[in-house]
């Protein structure tokens, strides 16, 4: 956790030594060949809301004190778990019931997995959890905090669906001699069930780099001239509400919208092949009945040309004519159309209640620290709940 593990009691003096060494580093950083790493986008309700879902209940937020282990939330009432939990053995925040000052790693881990066993109650069932995790030094090695932690969720029924590298280009000095500095952490992608919501197409439509951008998020930590001199980014936040938290749900049975896509004819310009073939296409004027073709048969002429339209099979004999004018252009760039880009085609419902209104859908943070999930989440539309040991925090909420 880096929102929360900076509570700390920094007196001025010290606050403006480490601001003065975190503008020393920006400025190393901008005359080295680091990676380009985009401006965070600022947390807005997507466009969807407006044309899609006009009527949708408005979202509401929800701040409680207490454990994350044992919340006052009801069964199945969330769709999104985004959080930060403190490090093993780093900040001591002087509360009662605290996590993160266990004498040994097992103890931290059987505490977090206290945490997923009430986070399982409280997640719908398409839910999933993203967790900030990071590791600790110990007799100058590193205890593998959070290895410890994927594999006793393993243990308890949780599934890993990505081990994401947050990923800095600079960061806090580090008086190591012996070995290198740390710039990255984990962003840990937890789900209870092997189905769950998840809209990659918003995500890489907003993010870029192709139609699955990857596991790894360069995003540098965001300057706070309060006490937190390195919350937790809001574009964390923002990615993981992008993937995992679904536009509306139904306010009946809580099942999420889902996103309706087609394949289009375009491709990705960031790749060499892809502009060459939609060049060689352009070129021979292919058509898009020749790229929906070649979507429909596929690398052979088989398969998907008996199901292509209306599903009869009375297109197939032109559907075959048209893609091997096509294949007979592009040679082997052909291939690139079966990759082309997605598009959305608005939203269905999940579930049989047609007549039930829509919700929003529900993003947690039980360990809210100062509320940077709960501020980027109903930011962009969803509600949002949070909850912490602390009888208050540092900044304001809302």
């Amino acid at each position: 956790m880096l929102e929360d593990s900076t509570r700390t009691n920094w007196d001025q003096d010290q606050s403006a030594e480490v601001v003065d060494k975190m503008d020393a580093m920006e400025e190393i950083a901008t005359s080295q060949h680091l990676p380009n790493i985009p401006l965070a986008r600022k947390p807005e309700p997507p466009s969807d809301y407006l044309s899609h879902f006009p009527t949708a209940n408005l979202p509401h937020q929800r701040v409680e004190v207490g454990d994350a282990r044992k919340t006052p939330f009801d069964d199945k009432s969330v769709d999104l778990i985004v959080t930060s939990p403190p490090y093993w053995q780093k900040r001591d925040y002087d509360v009662d019931g605290q996590i993160g000052q266990e004498k040994e790693p097992q103890g931290y881990v059987d505490a977090m997995m206290d945490c997923l066993k009430e986070w399982r109650r409280i997640l719908r069932h398409t839910g999933s959890v993203f967790m900030n995790v990071g590791d600790t030094y110990k007799n100058q090695s590193l205890v593998g905090i959070p290895g410890r932690l994927e594999a006793a969720a393993i243990d308890n029924g949780w599934q890993i669906r990505n081990r994401i590298i947050w990923a800095k280009a600079g960061g806090m000095p580090e008086p190591a001699k012996s070995r290198l500095a740390n710039r990255h952490e984990y962003i840990i992608h937890l789900t209870p069930r092997p189905r769950y919501y998840y809209d990659l197409l918003a995500y890489s439509d907003d993010v870029g780099n192709g139609s699955n951008p990857g596991d790894i998020w360069w995003i540098n930590p965001e300057r706070n001239m309060g006490k937190h001199l390195a919350p937790f980014p809001t574009e964390i936040v923002r990615r993981a509400v992008l993937l995992a938290c679904p536009v509306a749900v139904c306010s009946s049975c809580g099942a999420p919208f889902r996103r309706l896509t087609e394949r289009s004819d375009q491709l990705d310009p960031t790749r060499t092949q892809a502009v060459r073939a939609m060049q060689l296409a352009k070129e021979a004027k292919l058509t898009p009945a020749h790229i929906a073709a070649i979507q429909a048969t596929g690398v052979s002429d088989a398969g998907k040309a008996l199901k292509v339209q209306n599903g009869t099979g009375r297109n197939s004999a032109e559907v075959r004519a048209l893609a091997a004018e096509a294949k007979k252009v592009l040679g082997g760039y052909f291939r690139e159309f079966t990759f082309a880009k997605r598009r959305s085609m608005g939203w269905e419902r999940s579930c049989v209640h047609v007549d039930a209104p829509q919700d929003r859908g529900v993003v947690l943070d039980p360990f809210m620290g100062t509320g940077t999930t709960l501020r980027t989440a109903y930011a962009m539309g969803r509600s949002a709940l949070g909850i912490d040991l602390a009888s208050h925090t540092d900044d304001l909420l809302f």
